[in-house]
C-alpha cells in the first residue's frame, strides 16, 4: 500500500526539520556521555513522531505506517549525528589526555 501524498508531505518536512535540528547543535562543554546524547536525540525523534502523529491522515494503518517511514528516516538522520558526536568525544578526550610519548 503507498503512502498517502499527504503523509509523504509531513515525512519529508519532519526528516527536514529534524536535519536542521541536528544541524544547529554545537558540541561544546559540558559535554555529555554517548549515552545520555543518545536518549536526548531519542526523545527529540519521540517529540517528532508525537508531533507528526496529530497531522498524519488515512486509517489507522495508513497512519501507522507514515508514523512508522518517518521514525526510520529520522534514524536515517540520527545514526550519523550520534557517530559525529562520538568522534567529536574521542577527539576531545585525546586532546584533555594526550598519549603517552616513550
Amino acid at each position: 500500500m503507498a503512502l498517502l501524498k499527504a503523509n509523504k508531505d509531513l515525512i519529508s518536512a519532519g526528516r527536514q526539520e529534524f536535519g536542521a535540528l541536528l544541524n544547529q547543535q554545537v558540541f561544546n562543554d559540558p559535554l555529555i556521555s554517548e549515552e545520555d546524547m543518545v536518549t536526548v536525540v531519542e526523545d527529540w525523534m519521540n517529540f517528532y513522531i508525537n508531533y507528526y502523529r496529530q497531522q498524519v491522515t488515512g486509517e489507522p494503518q495508513e497512519r501507522d505506517r507514515a508514523l512508522q517511514e518517518l521514525r526510520q528516516e529520522l534514524n536515517t538522520l540520527a545514526n550519523p549525528f550520534l557517530a559525529k558526536y562520538r568522534d567529536f568525544l574521542k577527539s576531545h578526550e585525546l586532546r584533555s589526555h594526550p598519549p603517552l610519548s616513550s
